[in-house]
């Protein structure tokens, strides 16, 4: 059965930080933060639309969850323990400095599934330039201590941020799969009007380089059982309206990156000789091999002359889709 995420954003709650790259209302779309109350109205409206079989997680986003006062957080998760015989579990995101024995004996006590970390990086000297107040070595003290309490563990990165590269960002993958996460979030690094990176002298990742390492990124998370739950910003209407100055933004960011993963690997395909363009695979994976607005197959046409054609396991060729 999956899992839904009912996403309940608390903008800068409990987060004294402004980090170079942030500004999370216009990331989330929110302009107020929410109150415990409201809260318990969201989760209580979603769940009279759903069945009652579905399996559905309280996630609270946006903000650093355990940078809250104690009492704030409580109420907070008293009102998702208020509809734990129809929730799943209970999914929070913080800041890695944000965590210690006392805040996970209050987590475990409402019986919190998943702690998502903001790790960004695992350089620190990236984690200086953008602000972030805490250093790696947070993040694997934290990783460590909530694991060992037998609680999910998620660790987001950013893309391209502020004196990083390529190869700092692909130490980062590896770093973070050493803690051995359930999951992780990969998000591009974007110049958001309004934050301290938009006076930087900072040169983003264009689109193309952003997915370029996103694939590569992919190909490392999921060759090490790292479950990927996001790639890319949530769409909002906040971004929409020129809030954006500069960055690799894109509304279907995910889709380009899974994309370029299935281009990688077609391509070598390619060169190891032999391949006729038929591409075994399932029918969730057709608009993936095919790219966004059929851009795989464009570029295999172009640069090999090369006609791909996915074709359905187990489904006989008189099947293949163009």
């Amino acid at each position: 059965m999956r899992k839904y995420n009912l996403p309940i954003f608390i903008p800068h709650l409990g987060c004294p930080h402004d980090c170079a790259f942030c500004n999370q209302r216009k990331i989330t779309g929110k302009d107020s933060d929410i109150t415990p109350a409201q809260a318990e109205n969201m989760i209580r409206e979603y769940l009279e639309t759903t069945e009652n079989d579905s399996k559905i997680e309280a996630a609270f986003f946006g903000g650093s969850f355990t940078g809250m006062s104690r009492a704030v957080q409580e109420e907070f998760l008293k009102a998702a323990d208020k509809f734990k015989d129809r929730l799943a579990g209970i999914r929070i995101s913080t800041r890695p400095d944000y965590i210690s024995e006392e805040i996970l004996d209050l987590l475990e006590k409402y019986e919190v599934t998943e702690i998502e970390l903001g790790a960004q990086s695992s350089d620190d000297e990236v984690l200086k330039i953008n602000r972030r107040g805490h250093t790696f070595s947070d993040t694997v003290r934290a990783a460590k201590l909530i694991k060992s309490r037998g609680i999910g563990l998620g660790l987001q990165m950013m893309l391209g941020m502020a004196g990083s590269d390529e190869e700092k960002d692909l130490k980062t993958v590896r770093d973070i799969i050493a803690l051995k996460p359930d999951s992780t979030r990969i998000y591009p690094t974007l110049v958001l009007k309004g934050t301290a990176l938009e006076k930087m002298n900072y040169k983003p990742y264009s689109l193309e380089k952003a997915v370029d390492v996103a694939a590569k990124a992919i190909e490392l998370f999921e060759e090490n059982h790292v479950t990927i739950l996001r790639i890319g910003l949530h769409e909002s209407e906040d971004l929409k309206d020129g809030s954006v100055v500069s960055g690799p933004y894109h509304p279907a960011f995910g889709e380009l990156a899974r994309s370029r993963v299935w281009r990688n690997k077609v391509e070598k395909m390619i060169l190891g000789g032999g391949f006729d363009g038929e591409i075994e695979c399932l029918p969730s994976e057709v608009s993936k091999i095919i790219g966004h607005k059929k851009a795989n197959k464009i570029y295999f046409k172009e640069k090999y002359n090369i006609d791909i054609k996915p074709v359905m396991k187990g489904e006989s060729d008189g099947t293949k889709q163009n």
